[in-house]
């Protein structure tokens, strides 16, 4: 059975939140980011764990997919706990916080594993995911903790 790509827009807190769950335990390097000011766009490709099949049962396999998270009108961005010279540094996706701030613009946070953010400064919430291509089979499947 063929895997559909998925293809999700926040424009709200709400929204933000559906995708950020559909991002759980992606991987990214560093060399996989980018800012573009002049465009006002913010760009990310990761490898995205595939938990919504894991969970229907639609694979007996655990998939990745390649897929692009795209913040347009972004203000700003820095980073804590990123070198951006190591470009071969991966990243694990913990889940992305947003809030508007007292100039009603957005601060949205990318949160890694290792204490590590991305901090997004956007006019709106406007936000894209999009998966690229076909999954593939991968051997792991990420392991939460009980806290």
């Amino acid at each position: 059975m063929k895997a559909k790509n998925l293809k999700l827009v926040a424009k709200t807190d709400e929204d933000l939140r559906v995708i950020s769950a559909h991002l759980q335990d992606s991987i990214v390097t560093t060399s996989n980011i980018a800012n573009l000011k002049k465009n006002k766009i913010f760009l990310m490709q990761l490898n995205r764990f595939m938990w919504e099949d894991v969970e229907k049962g639609v694979f007996r396999k655990n998939k990745r997919i390649r897929t692009i998270l795209k913040f347009d009108n972004i203000i700003e961005v820095n980073s804590k706990n990123i070198n951006q010279k190591t470009q071969d540094k991966f990243l694990d996706f913990l889940a992305i916080e947003s809030k508007q701030m007292p100039d009603k613009n957005y601060e949205m946070k990318i949160i890694f594993s290792g204490d590590s953010v991305i901090r997004i400064v956007a006019e709106v919430i406007e936000v894209t995911l999009d998966d690229q291509g076909d999954p593939w089979d991968t051997k792991n499947k990420p392991k939460h903790r009980d806290l």
